[in-house]
């Protein structure tokens, strides 16, 4: 097949680790594949497929100053752009991720006026994200998903958890609906997590470290974690490592700072290769308020690192099973996540057990079943845009 993935950017994320993933997957089964981006500069640009053609549709409209600092309104700029793309390249199936993404491609897909077919994946739960953003924002996101997202060929829910959702909120049918989970190459993070990590922290015989990963935004909730981490540290020495980039750091920062934990609490910003800190952290914490199924906690696990994760919607109880693999505490509650870290700290479960969690989650087997839903699309080419 002839395969469009649209990433608007190769910033550092889940969902761009997973779409960069997919790719190498689907260009190692010889389908040909153009990975289109808004801008061809980020911290995965090193991480694309030399199998896959980078596109970069450059739309100046996105790079406005009033546009390009808000992804609300920079990733629908770039509609049409590409719409162009689709117009002149004409690919079998395109393929897309996260939410403004995927209204973006299809909105592309209707000023195109082609007949390509869409695959939506939808990574988030979308009632917990919109519920906490901005009174207007959340209900417009909620009644765009409804009208626009049964437009799509098929839509790839990331856990069954957002599938539930998508059939309430956007009122998506269920026949429209594959859950697939994140393709896990649990190979790649074993030699990644294998390379050197130079820190003094992470040296013998230093206070154990506390480890985070993801961006830094409401999302993940990281507060609650710097207020869980306050009260290991009262019972216990201990040092905490948050890993990633955005738009929270002076927030967390000025946290930080007022509680008179600047010299235990480290934020290096983003790392290509988190999985060497996953390897020789004592524990990971998830804190999110939300998510659709948590790339981090995986990787953590395929790590062999114990995980302490919120059990919020929907992905952290899915991935360790009601419990299973780590202890999973309330959203907000930074006293409950406290005792599970320091519950952890003192009696870490076998690594073999938790590396063998995460292996379950196949790559190849998530490779072929995003393949099957992808190649049932293009066979639909006919079906169009509504009204066409």
């Amino acid at each position: 097949m002839y395969v469009a993935l649209f990433l608007p950017s190769l910033s550092g994320g889940g969902a761009q680790r997973r779409l960069l993933n997919l790719a190498s997957g689907f260009s190692s089964r010889r389908h040909r594949i153009d990975l289109i981006v808004g801008s061809a500069d980020g911290a995965f640009l090193s991480q694309v497929p030399a199998s896959a053609e980078l596109v970069c549709l450059g739309s100046r409209c996105s790079q406005w100053p009033i546009v390009r600092h808000r992804r609300g309104l920079w990733v629908p700029a770039l509609v049409p752009s590409l719409a162009r793309y689709l117009a002149a390249r004409k690919p079998e199936v395109l393929f897309t991720t996260s939410t403004p993404a995927n209204l973006t491609a299809l909105g592309a897909r209707a000023v195109a006026r082609t007949a390509t077919p869409v695959v939506v994946s939808v990574n988030v739960h979308l009632t917990a994200s919109t519920d906490r953003r901005r009174r207007i924002y959340g209900p417009v996101v909620r009644r765009l998903a409804a009208s626009i997202y049964p437009r799509a060929e098929a839509i790839v829910a990331i856990s069954e958890g957002v599938a539930s959702d998508l059939r309430a909120a956007a009122r998506v049918p269920k026949d429209r609906i594959v859950v697939i989970d994140n393709p896990l190459d649990f190979a790649g993070i074993q030699r990644a997590a294998a390379d050197p990590v130079e820190h003094p922290w992470l040296q013998p015989a230093q206070p154990p470290v506390v480890l985070a990963v993801g961006k830094l935004k409401i999302q993940k909730d990281f507060p609650t974690l710097l207020r869980a981490f306050a009260r290991v540290v009262r019972r216990r020495p201990a040092r905490l490592v948050m890993l990633g980039e955005g738009e929270e750091r002076k927030r967390l920062q000025t946290m930080v700072m007022r509680m008179g934990m600047a010299e235990i609490v480290s934020m290096p910003g983003f790392v290509a290769n988190p999985f060497g800190w996953m390897a020789r952290a004592s524990v990971f914490v998830l804190s999110s308020a939300w998510e659709g199924l948590s790339n981090a906690l995986l990787e953590a696990l395929a790590c062999g690192c114990p995980v302490v994760s919120t059990d919020c919607p929907c992905g952290p109880r899915h991935v360790l099973a009601n419990g299973a693999y780590g202890p999973l505490v309330p959203v907000g509650d930074d006293a409950a996540m406290a005792e599970a870290i320091l519950s952890l700290l003192a009696n870490p479960p076998p690594a073999e057990r938790l590396k063998a969690r995460a292996a379950s989650f196949s790559f190849d087997r998530a490779v072929d079943r995003y393949l099957t839903v992808l190649e049932a699309a293009s066979r639909s080419r006919s079906i169009g845009w509504p009204g066409q």
